[in-house]
C-alpha cells in the first residue's frame, strides 16, 4: 500500500535539511579534527608545541582560537545564567557576589593567567590539555563578567505589570525564571555575549602565547602566531594574519550571530511586533529544515518533562514573600561577617606586599592608578559621546542595522591588539607620546561595550511607545529625554561599566606595546602589572592588581552603584 500524499509530504527530504545534516556533520568533524590538537604530549621542555609563520598554517591555527573561544563562551553562558540569577534573587548573595564581580572584572587577563597556569598544567600531566585550559579560563575571564552583569540587569529591572502577572497566576520559580525572566533578559544577553565574543579575541595573543613567571608557554592558535610575527617583525606574516582574522570574524558573525540576533527578536517585550524583523538566511534555512523540526520537538518533550519536575520543586513567589520584611539582627550579623572576612583578606593582602614591597612603592603604584584611572574616565566620556547616537539609530531601525550591525560587529571583534604594531610603528614615526596613544589604544578594545549595550538597549524599548512618541509629536532633546534616554538609561549604566573594566584590562597591554626590539612604555598601571607579570615578581603583581581592584571597586560603589539604583526606581519599563 502506497503512503498518503500528506504522509509523503512529512517524509519529504529537501535541499534545508541537506543543508543542515552536512553542515553539522562537517562541523562536528572539524571539532574533532582540531580539538584532537588538545591531546598532545606536553612534557616542558622536552615536548613543546610550536608556531610556524609558514601563511599555509593559518586556517589551522584559526580554528584551534576559534574554539577555544566557543568553549569559553558556553562555560561564560552558563556562569551568566548561575551567577547573575543569584545575585539579582538574594539580596543577601548580591552583598557578596556584585562587589565580588566588579572585583573579577578588574583582575586582568595576565592576573589570572598567573595564578592559574602553573595548577591547570598540574592538573593534566604529560598532557597539553592542561595549557589548553588555562587558556580557555583566560578568555572565559575576559567573557564572562560582562555577561554576568548584563542578565542581572536585566533580572533587576523587569517591567512591573508581568512581574505581578507571575504573581497573580502564581507561576513556579522555574516557571518564572523560563517565561519572564530568562526571554526578558535574552536580547540585552545576546548583544551582550557578541561584545564579550570580541572582548575574548582581544586577549587571545596574551592567552595562547602565555609569558608568565618568566615562563615561555605557545599554543597554536592565530593569537601566538601574531606574537610571533611581531618578535620577528614579519609584516608580511602579520598581514596575512589579518586577513584571515577578518575573515574568521565575519564566518562567525553569518552562521552564529547574525542567526541568534534572529532568533532573540521574537523576545522582545512588545505588544506589537517590531518594524522589520532582522533578517538571516542561516535562521530561515534552519526553520525550514524538517529534520530539525523533529529534533527539537523531541527536545522539547523532553524539556517539558524537566520543567515539570523542576516547577514541583520551587515555589511561587507571592507578594507576601517579595516583600517579606528584613531582620536588622540577621542583616547586622551578615554585614558584620562580611566586614570581618573583608578586613581579615586586606590585612593578609597588606602583611603579603610590605613584607616584600616598600611603602614608598605603594604610593607610586597608587599614582600610577590615578594616571590609568584618568584614561578610563576619559575614553568613557568620548566613546559615550560618539557611539550613544549610533547606537540608537541602529536599534531602532532594523533596515540601518542590516547594513551597520556586521561593520561594527568586525570591529568590535577584531583583535584590536592585531593592530598595535602599526600603531606603534606610527607613534615612532610622528613622535606621539605612549602616554596619550596608550588611550587611543584602550578605546580600540573598550569602546564597543558602550556601543553595543546602547543597541540592545534601544532595541528593546517597545515599538508601541516609539509610536506613542511619534503621534504626539516629540522629535529632537524631547524625545531622548522622555523615551531614548530614559528607555536606553540601564543598558548604557551596564555598558559603562564593562566598558570601564574592560580598559582597566586593556591597559595592561596598551600601556607596553612593542614591534621588535621595540618598546615604548606609558607611566600607568598596566604596564607595572605587566612588567611584574612578565618577571614572575608576585608581590608586585598582588600590589598592582589590588590597586586596580580598589580603584574599580570604589568607581563602581561611588558612582555605576547609584545609577544602577536609579535606574531600577525610575526608569523600568
Amino acid at each position: 500500500m502506497l503512503p498518503s500524499p500528506g504522509a509523503l509530504r512529512r517524509l519529504s527530504f529537501g535541499l534545508s535539511d541537506a543543508a543542515v545534516i552536512l553542515g553539522t556533520l562537517l562541523v562536528l568533524a572539524l571539532v574533532a579534527r582540531v580539538g584532537a590538537g588538545a591531546f598532545v604530549a606536553f612534557v616542558p621542555p622536552k615536548h613543546l608545541p610550536s608556531v610556524s609563520l609558514d601563511p599555509r598554517n593559518l586556517p589551522y591555527y584559526a580554528a584551534r582560537s576559534t574554539l577555544r573561544m566557543f568553549v569559553a563562551l558556553g562555560a561564560s553562558f552558563v556562569f551568566t545564567l548561575v551567577y547573575g540569577y543569584a545575585a539579582a534573587r538574594s539580596r543577601y548573595a548580591e552583598r557578596v557576589l556584585i562587589p565580588l564581580l566588579d572585583i573579577l572584572q578588574s583582575v586582568p587577563v595576565l592576573g589570572f593567567l598567573s595564578i592559574t597556569v602553573t595548577g591547570f598544567i598540574a592538573l593534566f600531566p604529560g598532557s597539553l590539555l592542561g595549557l589548553e585550559a588555562a587558556s580557555v579560563f583566560a578568555i572565559f575571564t575576559s567573557q564572562a563578567w560582562n555577561m554576568a552583569f548584563s542578565f542581572y540587569q536585566s533580572l533587576r529591572t523587569l517591567p512591573s505589570d508581568l512581574v505581578e502577572a507571575t504573581e497573580a497566576f502564581r507561576l513556579s520559580g522555574w516557571q518564572r525564571f523560563v517565561r519572564l525572566e530568562l526571554p526578558a533578559g535574552t536580547i540585552g544577553l545576546v548583544w551582550n555575549a557578541m561584545m564579550s565574543f570580541g572582548g575574548g579575541w582581544f586577549f587571545l595573543a596574551a592567552s595562547e602565547a602565555i609569558s608568565v613567571l618568566n615562563q615561555q608557554y605557545t599554543l597554536p592558535g592565530i593569537g601566538s602566531y601574531v606574537a610571533a610575527a611581531v618578535a620577528a617583525r614579519d609584516m608580511p606574516a602579520l598581514g596575512y594574519a589579518v586577513l584571515a582574522m577578518a575573515v574568521v570574524i565575519l564566518a562567525v558573525d553569518q552562521f552564529f550571530w547574525r542567526p541568534i540576533v534572529a532568533w532573540a527578536d521574537k523576545f522582545r517585550l512588545d505588544q506589537s511586533a517590531a518594524a522589520e524583523a532582522p533578517q538571516s538566511w542561516v535562521y530561515d534555512t534552519l526553520r525550514s529544515s524538517r529534520a530539525l523540526l523533529r529534533v527539537l520537538r523531541a527536545l522539547r518533550r523532553a524539556n517539558d518533562r524537566v520543567g515539570i519536575v523542576l516547577s514541583a520543586l520551587t515555589r511561587p513567589r507571592t507578594q507576601a514573600l517579595a516583600r517579606a520584611p528584613r531582620s536588622p539582627i540577621v542583616d547586622r550579623a551578615y554585614d558584620a561577617f562580611l566586614v570581618a572576612v573583608v578586613a581579615v583578606l586586606l590585612a593578609l593582602g597588606f602583611h603579603f606586599v610590605l613584607s616584600m614591597v616598600g611603602i614608598a612603592e605603594v604610593f607610586h603604584v597608587i599614582i600610577l592608578g590615578a594616571a590609568t584611572l584618568a584614561r578610563v574616565l576619559a575614553l568613557l566620556v568620548l566613546a559615550t559621546l560618539v557611539w550613544t547616537p549610533i547606537g540608537v539609530a541602529i536599534g531602532f531601525m532594523p533596515r540601518l542595522a542590516r547594513l551597520l550591525q556586521p561593520l561594527a560587529l568586525f570591529l568590535a571583534s577584531f583583535p584590536a591588539n592585531f593592530v598595535f604594531p602599526f600603531a606603534t610603528l606610527a607613534f615612532i614615526r610622528f613622535h606621539i607620546s605612549i602616554n596619550y596613544g596608550s588611550m587611543l589604544l584602550m578605546a580600540l578594545g573598550a569602546q564597543w561595550y558602550i556601543l553595543f549595550n546602547t543597541i540592545a538597549g534601544a532595541a528593546s524599548i517597545p515599538t508601541d511607545l516609539r509610536e506613542m512618541v511619534d503621534d504626539v509629536g516629540l522629535v529632537g532633546w524631547k524625545r531622548w529625554r522622555r523615551l531614548i534616554a530614559p528607555g536606553i538609561f540601564s543598558s548604557w549604566i551596564t555598558g559603562a561599566i564593562t566598558a570601564s573594566g574592560g580598559a582597566w584590562n586593556a591597559s595592561i597591554v596598551s600601556e607596553v606595546v612593542s614591534w621588535g626590539a621595540t618598546t615604548l612604555t606609558a607611566t600607568g598601571l598596566g604596564a607595572y602589572i605587566a612588567a611584574a607579570t612578565a618577571k614572575g615578581d608576585w608581590p608586585r603583581i598582588a600590589l598592582g592588581v589590588g590597586v586596580m581592584s580598589i580603584y574599580v571597586v570604589a568607581v563602581n560603589r561611588l558612582l555605576w552603584r547609584r545609577l544602577y539604583a536609579l535606574a531600577e526606581k525610575r526608569y523600568r519599563l
